[in-house]
Protein backbone atom coordinates (compact mmCIF):
# COMPACT_ATOMS: atom_id res chain seq x y z
CA UNK A 1 0.00 0.00 0.00
CA UNK A 2 2.96 2.43 0.02
CA UNK A 3 1.83 4.39 -3.78
CA UNK A 4 -1.03 5.00 -1.72
CA UNK A 5 1.22 7.02 1.06
CA UNK A 6 2.28 10.45 0.47
CA UNK A 7 6.21 11.06 1.62
CA UNK A 8 4.70 14.05 3.88
CA UNK A 9 0.94 15.12 5.32
CA UNK A 10 0.96 18.61 6.29
CA UNK A 11 -2.07 20.89 7.08
CA UNK A 12 -1.95 23.22 4.26
CA UNK A 13 0.28 23.85 1.53
CA UNK A 14 0.94 27.18 3.26
CA UNK A 15 3.16 25.44 5.65
CA UNK A 16 4.96 23.76 3.62
CA UNK A 17 9.16 24.69 4.67
CA UNK A 18 10.13 25.68 0.70
CA UNK A 19 12.91 26.78 1.51
CA UNK A 20 14.15 23.55 3.20
CA UNK A 21 12.99 21.92 0.05
CA UNK A 22 15.68 23.83 -1.79
CA UNK A 23 18.19 23.24 0.09
CA UNK A 24 17.22 19.72 -0.05
CA UNK A 25 18.10 20.64 -3.81
CA UNK A 26 14.35 20.30 -4.78
CA UNK A 27 14.15 22.56 -8.24
CA UNK A 28 10.33 22.16 -9.33
CA UNK A 29 7.04 22.02 -7.70
CA UNK A 30 3.95 20.78 -9.31
CA UNK A 31 0.78 21.45 -7.51
CA UNK A 32 -2.80 20.87 -8.06
CA UNK A 33 -4.89 23.99 -7.70
CA UNK A 34 -8.12 23.55 -5.97
CA UNK A 35 -8.40 22.64 -2.47
CA UNK A 36 -4.71 22.61 -2.05
CA UNK A 37 -4.71 26.48 -3.37
CA UNK A 38 -7.55 27.74 -2.88
CA UNK A 39 -11.57 26.47 -2.18
CA UNK A 40 -12.80 24.63 -5.70
CA UNK A 41 -13.24 26.94 -8.50
CA UNK A 42 -11.87 30.23 -6.78
CA UNK A 43 -9.93 32.78 -8.42
CA UNK A 44 -5.78 33.17 -7.26
CA UNK A 45 -6.30 35.11 -3.68
CA UNK A 46 -3.30 37.25 -2.32
CA UNK A 47 -1.90 34.21 -0.55
CA UNK A 48 -1.50 31.91 -3.30
CA UNK A 49 -0.20 34.92 -5.42
CA UNK A 50 2.40 35.50 -2.46
CA UNK A 51 3.30 32.38 -2.14
CA UNK A 52 4.15 31.75 -6.26
CA UNK A 53 6.03 35.20 -5.81
CA UNK A 54 8.06 33.59 -2.88
CA UNK A 55 8.56 30.75 -4.65
CA UNK A 56 10.05 32.34 -7.65
CA UNK A 57 12.33 34.46 -5.52
CA UNK A 58 13.50 31.36 -3.82
CA UNK A 59 14.70 29.80 -7.09
CA UNK A 60 11.85 27.44 -7.81
CA UNK A 61 9.93 26.62 -11.13
CA UNK A 62 6.46 25.85 -10.72
CA UNK A 63 3.61 24.70 -12.34
CA UNK A 64 -0.13 23.85 -12.45
CA UNK A 65 -1.03 20.49 -12.91
CA UNK A 66 -4.99 19.94 -12.99
CA UNK A 67 -7.40 17.39 -14.65
CA UNK A 68 -9.92 20.48 -14.59
CA UNK A 69 -10.99 22.64 -18.47
CA UNK A 70 -8.45 25.07 -19.68
CA UNK A 71 -10.54 28.15 -19.07
CA UNK A 72 -9.84 27.52 -14.90
CA UNK A 73 -6.56 26.44 -15.22
CA UNK A 74 -4.89 28.78 -17.28
CA UNK A 75 -6.88 31.61 -15.88
CA UNK A 76 -4.93 30.30 -12.46
CA UNK A 77 -1.70 29.75 -14.00
CA UNK A 78 -1.90 33.53 -15.27
CA UNK A 79 -2.97 35.20 -11.78
CA UNK A 80 -0.05 33.63 -10.40
CA UNK A 81 2.62 33.48 -13.22
CA UNK A 82 2.99 29.59 -13.58
CA UNK A 83 3.23 27.29 -16.51
CA UNK A 84 0.14 24.74 -16.72
CA UNK A 85 -1.06 21.94 -18.21
CA UNK A 86 -4.75 20.76 -18.00
CA UNK A 87 -7.40 17.55 -18.42
CA UNK A 88 -4.04 16.30 -17.01
CA UNK A 89 -5.45 12.51 -16.39
CA UNK A 90 -4.24 12.52 -12.65
CA UNK A 91 -3.51 9.70 -11.47
CA UNK A 92 -1.58 8.60 -15.04
CA UNK A 93 1.99 9.47 -14.66
CA UNK A 94 2.44 10.97 -17.86
CA UNK A 95 1.10 14.30 -16.60
CA UNK A 96 3.55 14.54 -14.25
CA UNK A 97 6.27 13.27 -16.63
CA UNK A 98 5.54 16.11 -19.17
CA UNK A 99 5.20 18.35 -16.16
CA UNK A 100 8.86 17.40 -15.36
CA UNK A 101 10.04 18.39 -18.82
CA UNK A 102 8.14 21.41 -19.01
CA UNK A 103 10.11 22.00 -15.83
CA UNK A 104 13.42 20.42 -17.26
CA UNK A 105 13.49 18.72 -13.78
CA UNK A 106 14.05 15.01 -13.11
CA UNK A 107 11.94 13.27 -10.38
CA UNK A 108 14.51 13.14 -7.97
CA UNK A 109 14.14 17.03 -8.08
CA UNK A 110 10.52 17.52 -8.33
CA UNK A 111 7.89 17.76 -5.40
CA UNK A 112 4.46 17.83 -6.23
CA UNK A 113 1.83 19.16 -3.41
CA UNK A 114 -2.33 17.99 -3.46
CA UNK A 115 -4.92 17.57 -1.04
CA UNK A 116 -6.31 14.12 -3.17
CA UNK A 117 -4.79 10.57 -2.36
CA UNK A 118 -6.32 8.60 -5.39
CA UNK A 119 -5.48 11.47 -8.14
CA UNK A 120 -2.95 13.58 -6.64
CA UNK A 121 -0.53 11.49 -3.90
CA UNK A 122 -1.14 7.77 -6.53
CA UNK A 123 -0.16 10.07 -9.64
CA UNK A 124 3.34 11.35 -7.75
CA UNK A 125 4.51 8.13 -6.46
CA UNK A 126 4.15 6.50 -9.69
CA UNK A 127 5.99 9.08 -11.25
CA UNK A 128 8.67 8.56 -8.77
CA UNK A 129 7.93 12.41 -7.20
CA UNK A 130 8.15 13.43 -3.67
CA UNK A 131 4.28 13.70 -2.55
CA UNK A 132 3.21 16.03 -0.18
CA UNK A 133 -0.36 16.03 0.78
CA UNK A 134 -2.18 18.70 2.32
CA UNK A 135 -5.77 18.85 4.34
CA UNK A 136 -8.44 20.05 1.63
CA UNK A 137 -9.21 23.95 2.39
CA UNK A 138 -12.49 23.37 2.10
CA UNK A 139 -14.51 20.40 3.39
CA UNK A 140 -17.53 21.06 0.98
CA UNK A 141 -16.67 19.58 -2.52
CA UNK A 142 -18.38 17.67 -5.28
CA UNK A 143 -20.28 14.65 -4.35
CA UNK A 144 -17.30 12.28 -6.50
CA UNK A 145 -14.97 13.58 -4.18
CA UNK A 146 -16.97 13.47 -1.31
CA UNK A 147 -17.16 10.19 -1.76
CA UNK A 148 -13.26 9.43 -2.64
CA UNK A 149 -12.70 11.65 1.27
CA UNK A 150 -14.66 8.40 2.57
CA UNK A 151 -12.20 5.80 1.22
CA UNK A 152 -8.60 7.74 2.21
CA UNK A 153 -10.19 8.50 6.11
CA UNK A 154 -8.59 4.67 6.82
CA UNK A 155 -5.51 5.44 4.44
CA UNK A 156 -4.53 8.76 6.18
CA UNK A 157 -5.22 7.11 9.55
CA UNK A 158 -3.28 4.21 9.18
CA UNK A 159 -0.54 6.55 7.71
CA UNK A 160 -0.83 8.86 10.39
CA UNK A 161 -0.12 5.45 12.87
CA UNK A 162 2.90 5.12 10.77
CA UNK A 163 4.25 8.44 10.34
CA UNK A 164 4.11 10.64 12.99
CA UNK A 165 7.46 12.60 12.43
CA UNK A 166 6.71 13.67 9.14
CA UNK A 167 2.98 15.35 10.33
CA UNK A 168 2.93 18.81 10.72
CA UNK A 169 0.27 20.00 13.12
CA UNK A 170 1.04 23.92 13.14
CA UNK A 171 -2.39 26.05 12.11
CA UNK A 172 -1.63 29.70 10.39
Amino acid sequence: MSFLYPKEYKDSTYNIDFEQLYKEGYRGIIFDIDNTLVTHGSPADERAIALFKHLKEIGFKCLLLSNNKEKRVRSFADQVGAKYIYKAGKPKPSGYKRAMEILKTKADSTVFVGDQIFTDIIGANLAGIRSILVEPIDPHEEIQIVLKRYLEKPIICLYKLKNKNSISKDKK
